[in-house]
């Protein structure tokens, strides 16, 4: 097929995703069949043949944003809200990549052994045949119940499985039984989620510190809890004795995520939390719902709004072993271009966020291919990129 080349030029920030570095010196990205190239400056670049390219007019580049925390369910619908193109509007707030922390809300869900493991491989098959508009969903995450054994977690892993549902919204409600089977998830690659906090859906219960620490999964899921979180001692405690990603989402206490922020700041460990919405949930679904943590968590924070992006990008990217959220060569194309909202207080756009204001997205792409153009659902940035030539 040859190579499909992608230069975005006229950039007037790119944010990295990297919390120890998060604002590169550049005004030109180029990627190649869907992978970084380069970047820097354009006169030092070869921008010659390109099949696609974009005039950014100033604008921001960031790493697509990541939710690390969905309840996807199949398609780009959601019964839980009984909605169509939640997806699509997602894309609309940035959001280039989700990872499900399972597909709970699947009407008649299967607790049975087999029935589970159909459903989590079908869902991880269904999302990776089917990117509603183009987002990439990680899906197929199964919600393990009592009675499974190691082969299980062996079978998942091999038809294409690498997460596991929330740990706790299932039958395994001890500490003991599930490290079991999070050590056996981890033996064969697949990633864990614990839920946190009290209980979300019916059959779900209260997930304390204790047992967070004693089932050890890769990611302390909602930390600030889904809806409700735990007292402010134990998640201190947590950030204090965790190794594992501090998941912030959207749908839960907002006191309990400052909460979480700073007392990881006061640790030095700022590059262990990550970014979820949460949704679909009872609270509906939030196609702004990274961007709006990120202007919280920057405003009421008080953390410069480059670093909140790395929150929503790099940091997750890390810590999920992702192939985007990070300005690397090799890595995926995957970006948002955004800018100051029209008439929003603030110097700069980075400034005006970290007064809260959202910011306005002008375009997105995934794999090096244009998605979107100006978002319907931000508010309308100041400038907006342009494709000046498409080769077809």
């Amino acid at each position: 097929m040859g190579e499909s080349k992608l230069v975005i030029r006229n950039i007037g920030l790119i944010l990295s995703g990297r919390i120890e570095d998060p604002v590169l010196d550049g005004d030109c990205l180029i990627a190649i069949d869907g992978r970084i190239a380069a970047w820097g400056r354009e006169k030092d670049l070869d921008t010659e043949g390109a099949a696609t390219v974009i005039d950014a007019k100033g604008v921001a580049l960031s790493p697509g944003l990541i939710d690390s925390h969905v309840h996807p369910v199949v398609g780009d619908y959601t019964p839980r809200q009984q909605q169509l193109h939640w997806i699509d509007s997602t894309l609309h707030g940035g959001v280039t990549t989700m990872i499900s922390a399972g597909e709970v809300h699947m009407p008649g869900r299967p607790k049975d052994i087999i029935g589970l493991k159909a459903m989590a491989i079908a869902a991880q098959r269904w999302y990776e045949n089917f990117r509603p508009s183009g987002v990439k969903v990680l899906a197929g995450a199964p919600v393990i119940e009592h009675g499974m054994e190691e082969n299980d977690f062996k079978e998942l892993a091999a038809a294409g499985v690498g997460y596991l549902g929330e740990v706790g919204l299932g039958s395994v409600k001890d500490g003991k039984t599930a490290r079991q089977m999070v050590d056996w998830a981890r033996k064969y690659g697949i990633q864990s989620t614990i839920h946190t906090g009290g209980p979300s859906i019916p059959g779900s219960g209260l997930i304390d510190a204790d047992m967070v620490l004693e089932t050890g999964t890769d990611v302390v899921g909602h930390i600030n809890g889904g809806h409700t979180a735990l007292p402010d001692d134990q998640i201190i405690c947590l950030c204090e004795k965790c190794h594992a990603a501090l998941e912030i989402v959207h749908n839960g206490n907002e006191r309990a995520a400052l909460l979480t922020l700073n007392t990881a700041r006061e640790l030095k460990k700022l590059d262990q939390v990550i970014l979820g919405t949460d949704g679909p949930a009872g609270s509906g679904v939030q196609p702004l719902g990274i961007l709006r943590m990120v202007a919280m968590l920057s405003s009421l924070g008080n953390i410069p709004a480059e670093i909140a992006f790395c929150l929503a990008t790099g940091n997750t990217a890390r810590r999920r072993n992702l192939d985007c959220g990070l300005i690397e060569v090799g890595r995926a194309a995957d970006f948002v271009l955004l800018d100051q909202a029209q008439h929003a207080p603030g110097k700069t756009m980075l400034d005006s966020i970290q007064l809260g204001n959202l910011p306005g997205v002008g375009m997105t792409v995934i794999d090096g291919v244009v998605r979107s153009e100006r978002s319907r659902n931000t508010p309308p940035a100041m400038r907006a990129p342009e494709i000046i030539g498409r080769r077809a």
